[in-house]
């Protein structure tokens, strides 16, 4: 009897095809190499990005050490 877990298959973030989600994918959690490299391009072009709120009009930008306080 093989004890070995069956791989699971998710879908592919990029294009949501199945991707093995095992360490036999090196690309994991992506389908291919090509999904990978559309997804780090989308972040390197802002295309996502991690939501935040608006500093208040008063407040310092940049480096919080110059900051009045």
């Amino acid at each position: 009897m093989d004890n070995t877990p069956a791989a699971r298959t998710v879908p592919c973030p990029t294009c949501g095809g199945d991707s093995v989600f095992s360490p036999a994918n090196r690309f994991r959690p992506f389908c291919s190499g090509r999904c990978r490299q559309i997804d780090l391009g989308a972040w390197a072009t802002e295309e996502f990005r991690v939501p935040s709120e608006a500093p208040p009009e008063d407040a310092a930008y940049g480096d919080p050490r110059r900051e009045d306080g």
